[in-house]
């Protein structure tokens, strides 16, 4: 059985992985049937690049995809592509839900983004304001 899954490259605590067709039998970065993309997880956001003609080849074959790579996919709007597809579907509508699937993903993770960095700005310490040399009140009571 071929399966679409990732294949580990980068050196320690920076993966990089290659999104392959690979036989099921195989290693994790044993050898592979061919490299149709790869996908950085380190950048902000995530750069995903898939040969879309090749993973719908490996797709119509049978091909199976592990989780994470039908999540990829999926964002990319292969998927989407696959089963309008198989639908009967005409091209000019598939082309438009499929940019329009991409928008969306788009905005989505535009909000994850923002949602994180607000929440990095409130956790972040203010800085103390500068101690000023005027006398406390419990000082002034004093003298």
């Amino acid at each position: 059985m071929v399966k679409l899954r990732l294949r580990r490259r980068g050196r320690k605590f920076r993966p990089f992985y290659d999104i392959v067709a690979v036989d099921s039998r195989a290693r994790r970065d044993g050898r592979f049937i061919e490299r149709i993309g790869y996908y950085d997880p380190m950048t902000t956001p995530s750069t995903i690049v898939i040969n879309e003609e090749r993973a719908l080849y490996w797709l119509r074959v049978g091909a199976q995809p592990t989780d994470i790579v039908r999540h990829l996919l999926s964002t990319q709007g292969i998927l989407l592509r696959l089963h309008l597809e198989r639908k009967g579907v005409p091209a000019e509508e598939i082309e438009q839900a499929v940019a329009r699937h991409r928008e969306v993903v788009a905005q989505r993770v535009q909000r994850i983004l923002e949602k994180k960095q607000k929440k990095y700005q409130k956790s972040k310490p203010k800085p103390a304001p500068e101690a000023e040399n005027e006398a406390t009140p419990a000082e002034s009571q004093e003298g």
